[in-house]
């Protein structure tokens, strides 16, 4: 479906320059994007998106709404810019919003906000003028008005970007009323749920955690007053997440934990815990994470599930902003901690053990680039394909430089043929962009490489390896 807005060019503003051919930079780069890439279907095997807003088939009010309310990517940079939070998560407007952002655009030049944003109006609101204080009023209309024809939906969305799977984030409480709902409906996608469990390794928050164990409780009807318990909570939402379509999981970590082995000492240290006892074993927390974390993944592997690791990520740095707008405000940064020698030991364990699920590393830290590479390459065993993947540039790195990185560490540690592909991880209905701008670069890296003779000029032969990667490989490597 082609929507077309009632934009019109003034003179001064000129079209864009997201055309046909954007980021195509030889003509195999153009022939494979067209006739082998653009038009695949979409597997987002990871994202942020609401559940209930694809079950309800939400529409939006405003641009604003559904571009800026929660996109801290576009916050972080307004407020770089010198503009007020008034106008960024405060008490302004939807139009003044839009605005702001509007003047702040053009100044954007070089961060992959500027691609985003204008490839964004270009597909699927069909406007080509660039975005600034001057066009911001006639875009806004125009964008507002599409919003409430029924192909700019949630599912609408869905249908028009050719999303054939959407794999949301839900905690383990979630009892997935949305996904079940959707279920039932005859749709041309797919919703499933992913097992999010980062909760129940915050023993260092108690104030947070307690009650969050006490939610666990109820959901799982299991009374939990050790380890044992705990542990049979879990494997209950395991079960009943996988009863509802979930083949993933995944968690958000700064590293990975050490695998740690059942004791006493632990097993005591977790009753002190539950009864808001003062334990001075400083050590236990990242001891009890090893512990659980492990045997959280011998029920994934016991399931046929995919577990993902988003590692690296400093979050809440800004503890004034985040004591006003909570997590997720756009105030986290790249972390520089040591990360092999942990995964190294953590999957290790688990392989030893012949208990080493579907892996997706993703990796935060572009100096690490080489280092997920090689560690992905270690555990491979043969019983698929791409048993272990280096996942696709994240947060930071999800950008043309760090995107090209990725998988040119990717193509000379390991074998890229095998790479599952981009996935949004995003809050936003419009970021499905994003697989296009991935596909685009990955057709121009493989075309620049043809046209300069160090690939084979043998468009069939580099044409399927590029749909293998842009949706074939995805399609094979979950269980959907």
């Amino acid at each position: 479906m082609n929507y077309k807005s009632s934009v019109h060019l003034t003179k001064g503003h000129h079209s864009s320059f997201i055309g046909d051919d954007f980021l195509l930079q030889s003509e195999p780069a153009k022939l494979l994007y067209h006739d082998y890439a653009k038009n695949l279907p979409i597997i987002d095997y990871h994202n942020h998106l609401s559940a209930s807003a694809i079950a309800g088939n939400k529409k939006f009010s405003t641009i604003t709404e559904i571009w800026l309310k929660d996109d801290h990517y576009k916050w972080r940079a307004m407020r770089a810019l010198g503009i007020d939070e008034h106008c960024i998560t405060g008490t302004a407007g939807d139009e003044e919003k839009f605005n702001c952002w509007a003047a702040a655009l053009p100044q954007l030049i070089r961060n992959p906000l500027f691609h985003w944003s204008q490839m964004e109006l270009h597909d699927p609101f069909g406007i080509d003028e660039y975005l600034t204080a001057a066009t911001a009023g006639k875009i806004y209309k125009a964008c507002n008005e599409l919003l409430q024809q029924d192909g700019f939906s949630t599912q609408g969305l869905l249908r028009h970007f050719k999303v054939e799977v959407v794999g949301t984030t839900d905690d383990p409480c979630d009892d997935l009323q949305a996904h079940q709902h959707l279920a039932v409906q005859s749709l041309p996608f797919k919703m499933v749920p992913s097992f999010r469990p980062d909760k129940v390794f915050q023993v260092h928050s108690p104030e947070q955690h307690h009650p969050y164990i006490e939610r666990l409780t109820f959901v799982s009807n299991t009374e939990i007053k050790d380890i044992e318990s705990l542990l049979e909570a879990l494997q209950k939402r395991v079960d009943y997440f996988h009863q509802h379509g979930c083949r993933v999981a995944d968690h958000g970590l700064l590293q990975m934990p050490l695998p740690a082995r059942r004791s006493k000492e632990l097993d005591t240290n977790f009753e002190k815990y539950l009864a808001h006892k003062h334990i001075s074993d400083t050590s236990w927390p990242q001891q009890f994470a090893g512990f659980i974390l492990a045997e959280l993944c011998k029920m994934y592997h016991a399931r046929g599930w995919v577990q993902q690791f988003h590692l690296g990520a400093m979050r809440n740095l800004n503890t004034r902003l985040f004591s006003l707008l909570g997590a997720d405000a756009g105030t986290d940064s790249i972390g520089d901690h040591l990360q092999a020698e942990r995964m190294a030991a953590f999957f290790d364990h688990l392989n030893g053990q012949d208990k080493l699920a579907k892996t997706i590393l993703y990796n935060l830290h572009p100096g690490l680039n080489e280092v997920f590479a090689t560690m992905a390459g270690n555990f491979n065993d043969g019983t698929c394909k791409g048993k272990i993947q280096y996942g696709p540039g994240w947060w930071f790195l999800d950008q043309k430089g760090g995107i090209e990185k990725q998988m040119n560490a990717l193509s000379e540690m390991g074998v890229i043929s095998t790479f599952i592909g981009m996935t949004t991880d995003s809050r936003s209905f419009l970021s499905y962009s994003r697989h296009d701008y991935f596909r685009r670069i990955l057709c121009n890296l493989f075309g620049r490489e043809m046209a300069n003779g160090l690939l084979p000029n043998d468009e069939q032969w580099i044409g399927g390896i590029i749909r293998q990667i842009c949706y074939e490989n995805a399609k094979a490597y979950f269980d959907f």
